[in-house]
């Protein structure tokens, strides 16, 4: 039995897949990571390699020291990852001090973890203290028709979330405090990290204008069908937008998605509501 044999990973794996299959993930567009439970980390340290060096992260989750990792590589393609594990994901230590990591299984090569992983890492630290500890998973992806949503909507979680709320019956239920929007900026910096981390003490998800979707849950089913939806729902807009050359005859109410939350016993953001 070897580390691939052990369903964490093999489960981190087969979301990668996923995402790649539903083509959110062109070339090494978009990024996963896992916060492992202790359990997850202990079965898999048997396989670890001697660390490499800390490295720095230019942001702080002191709520996440000792924490271990799984990600996806920068520069790697999600498509990779079942085809060559080795050299596409690993396992990263966070520091005592929650500001630095180093690796200790996979990322073979000279690899490093995701580009974008101090923004994962403040948003595993902000979504640990909103969920105490539930959260576990961040996923971004690059979706195509929430991306195009960030061209015609305003750029407010209150447009985007009523927009998506109003577009597919489930929604208000699976996030019933809306998404939350990010205006674009250079992925990978600690600039868009902490935007990025602002927003998701309030929401699971938040958009980035012109690039992508970020999601979190506690698990890879809650993540990847929360972005799972958000996509949808975007698809649904842009349809029904296209087909009615910018114009919708009708849609649900505010009054009709108050209902959805009573009988399904989920608290809507008032704020997005009229």
């Amino acid at each position: 039995m070897g580390i691939l044999d052990i369903k964490i990973v093999q489960d981190y794996i087969r979301m990668c897949t996923d995402g790649w299959e539903q083509g959110w993930h062109e070339r090494n567009g978009g990024n996963l990571t896992y916060r492992m439970k202790e359990s997850e980390a202990a079965e898999c340290g048997a396989f670890f390699r001697d660390p490499g060096p800390w490295v720095d992260m230019g942001v702080a989750g002191e709520n996440l020291a000792g924490e271990y990792f799984l990600t996806t590589g920068s520069g790697k393609f999600f498509r990779n990852a079942a085809l060559d594990p080795e050299h596409s994901i690993g396992i990263v230590e966070i520091n005592g001090r929650g500001d630095a990591w180093r690796i200790v299984w996979g990322l073979e090569g000279g690899a490093k973890p995701t580009s974008e992983f101090p923004s994962h890492f403040m948003n595993h630290s902000v979504r640990f203290a909103a969920t105490g500890g539930a959260c576990r998973v961040i996923y971004h992806a690059h979706p195509a028709n929430i991306i195009a949503l960030t061209y015609v909507l305003p750029l407010t979680a209150r447009d985007f979330t009523r927009a998506l709320w109003k577009s597919a019956t489930e929604c208000p239920v699976v996030f019933p405090a809306g998404v939350g929007v990010v205006p674009w900026m250079v992925p990978g910096g600690a600039e868009i990290a902490m935007a990025t981390s602002e927003l998701m003490k309030t929401y699971d998800a938040a958009v980035w204008a012109h690039h992508g979707l970020f999601c979190s849950g506690s698990d890879f089913d809650a993540t990847f069908g929360l972005m799972h939806t958000i996509e949808k729902a975007a698809q649904i807009h842009v349809l029904a937008l296209s087909a009615g050359r910018g114009e919708l005859r009708q849609t649900i109410r505010d009054d009709e998605l108050r209902a959805i939350a009573r009988d399904f016993k989920v608290t809507l953001n008032e704020e997005f509501l009229d």
